[in-house]
């Protein structure tokens, strides 16, 4: 049986996350503001924990670009241009088209969406597309991206590739973090977020894969057109 001391870095190693996602829930929520610097004293001191998890999670969120490490100044929000934004979304155009082409070719690790257990999985992830299409026809940017996340977290899971869906949803945190620094500025977004999630799965589903391709080609340039607009001013 594990000692106290396995006890001990579990916990911690679970308070290290759970700080992790709160910190990252700030920046998608706009709360901490790009640019934004802070300690690990001052974050300990909010979470009321100890320096040693809090210092972990930064350095965890640095390591994936949410954050810039100062060694004598501490940490600060990273800031984003639109030229970051495109090298996202071609980065994540490679991994999309990559799940796409095992779909349409039938490879190995390629869902079967006549599969039972796929077509349930599928209907999981079209329930998390309807609430994210709500919350973009709404404007309620927090709630599209949480229900966003999941939707392609959820779909990239189904080609049963772990470090295919684990990269796709590090990006998408990523593209996130720096769509909201720019969409914040806009105070009715209702309109303006892309809701075309229920139409992907169905593509999907259907095996359309041009279809599905072409759909998230219109997201691309969608969400390009508007951050670079913003961008600009």
């Amino acid at each position: 049986m594990p000692g106290p001391s396995g006890t001990g870095a579990v916990t911690r190693s679970t308070l290290r996350q759970q700080i992790a996602e709160a910190l990252r829930d700030e920046v998608l929520a706009g709360r901490l503001q790009p640019g934004q610097e802070f300690t690990v004293k001052e974050i300990a001191e909010q979470y009321g924990v100890s320096a040693t998890p809090v210092r972990e999670a930064l350095v965890d969120l640095s390591a994936q670009g949410l954050l810039d490490a100062d060694q004598h100044r501490g940490f600060r929000v990273h800031e984003y241009s639109a030229d970051d934004f495109r090298g996202m979304v071609r980065a994540r155009s490679l991994v999309t088209d990559g799940m796409f082409l095992a779909l349409a070719d039938d490879l190995r690790g390629g869902p079967d969406p006549d599969d039972p257990r796929v077509a349930a999985a599928l209907s999981g992830v079209r329930r998390r597309g309807e609430e994210a299409q709500r919350a973009a026809a709404a404007g309620e940017l927090t709630v599209l991206i949480g229900y966003d996340l999941r939707f392609w977290r959820e779909l990239a899971v189904l080609f049963g590739n772990p470090y295919l869906s684990d990269f796709l949803h590090r990006l998408r945190v990523q593209s996130w973090v720096c769509t909201v620094q720019h969409l914040r500025r806009l105070s009715d977004l209702r309109g303006a977020l892309w809701s075309g999630h229920t139409a992907l799965v169905d593509a999907l589903a259907r095996r359309d894969v041009p279809g599905a391709r072409s759909l998230v080609d219109a997201y691309n340039r969608h969400s390009l057109g508007l951050i670079e607009r913003l961008a600009e001013g």
